[in-house]
């Protein structure tokens, strides 16, 4: 059985582990294959996203991580940094629940969005993120914040013309 809960500053050891190992899926595509071997977020960022009150893990029967989704609320959004699951732990619905947390999260908090970057072609990314009802951004909807990310991951590698920007709108009560 998992459970999703809030993450805590003890669980940030095994948040890279868990990142390592969801990479190695990209091995499976023979252009991303690198990605399998990249670098992953450090326990120290980890412990500050965690500290900043946006990020959950999926925890086995044990208590332990087994997935994790880390996130920051960047002006009206909540907008995901990483979702992970190990690879051994992947296809069971972990992800999914992990993102219904973040996303219930962002509506109790009067948030106006979810939003995230990542491939637009890659099964477990925009693909499966537009099942959950996120939407890709084209050209104009694409605000500073989220284009600088995307400038950012084109410098470190990541093939832009394969990265998108997506946005999943909340419903507020308010309509300002």
């Amino acid at each position: 059985m998992i459970t999703i809960r809030p993450a805590q500053a003890e669980d940030a050891e095994a948040l890279p582990r868990i990142e390592q190992s969801a990479g190695l899926a990209f091995r499976a595509i023979a252009e991303l294959a690198w990605l399998a071997d990249g670098d992953n977020i450090s326990v120290e960022q980890h412990r500050a996203l965690i500290a900043a009150g946006a990020c959950w893990v999926a925890a086995d029967e044990q208590n332990r991580p087994v997935g994790f989704l880390s996130a920051g609320i960047e002006g009206d959004a909540l907008h995901i940094w990483e979702l992970d699951v190990r690879l051994d732990r992947q296809g069971q619905g972990i992800g999914r629940a992990l993102l219904e947390q973040a996303v219930a999260d962002a509506g109790r908090r009067g948030l106006a969005a979810v939003t995230l970057t990542t491939f637009r072609a890659v099964a477990w990314n925009a693909p499966f993120y537009r099942k959950t009802g996120f939407r890709v951004l084209e050209d104009a909807e694409i605000d500073e914040r989220l284009a600088s990310l995307l400038d950012d991951e084109a410098k470190h590698g990541m093939p832009s013309d394969q990265r998108c920007a997506m946005r999943l709108d909340l419903n507020r009560a308010d309509t300002r």
